[in-house]
């Protein structure tokens, strides 16, 4: 399986995400990619939201956010413990997608997240995106409930920190 690294995102980065975002596999599930571009360049100066490209074998390949769902109270997820992080990603090269590359980099990032010590890390896949919904559970994250977010419904899952023994 390949290596994966998570580097944080700069400016320097934004064509290539502008790339991915135009692409029918992103476009499919995040939306317009005008909107997007908006949204996730807007974001580099969040200090809520850490963004990443992902790279595998040091191909760049996927996008990563990581974010505290707190700041935003109208997400409709609902009371979550401190420490709680969000994740939303995507692949933007084709060729990479179907491979496993996706559950695989989605647990090496949890699995770090969850080492340091938060107690969940959450996501919210569209319900009707099967793919998605079966790449997370590879990725070891549990469904918990059909939620309605500012972008309509969503399946919210969750990753908890392993109970001590």
């Amino acid at each position: 399986m390949a290596s994966y690294q998570f580097r944080p995102m700069t400016a320097a980065d934004l064509p290539l995400i502008r790339q991915w975002l135009e692409t029918p596999q992103v476009a499919q599930w995040w939306g317009d990619a005008d909107t997007q571009f908006e949204l996730v360049s807007g974001d580099l100066a969040h200090p809520a939201i850490d963004q990443f490209i992902v790279a595998a074998d040091g191909r760049p390949f996927a996008y990563l956010q990581c974010y505290d769902p707190h700041v935003w109270p109208e997400n409709g997820f609902g009371p979550l413990p401190d420490g709680t992080r969000g994740i939303d990603q995507f692949i933007g090269e084709a060729d990479m997608i179907g491979r496993g590359h996706g559950s695989a980099f989605v647990r090496a990032f949890v699995d770090d997240q969850l080492a340091t010590g938060r107690p969940y890390v959450i996501t919210d896949p569209d319900p009707t995106n099967r793919r998605a919904v079966r790449a997370y559970e590879k990725a070891g994250f549990n469904k918990d409930r059909l939620v309605d977010t500012p972008n309509g419904p969503a399946l919210l899952m969750f990753r908890r920190k392993a109970p001590s023994r």
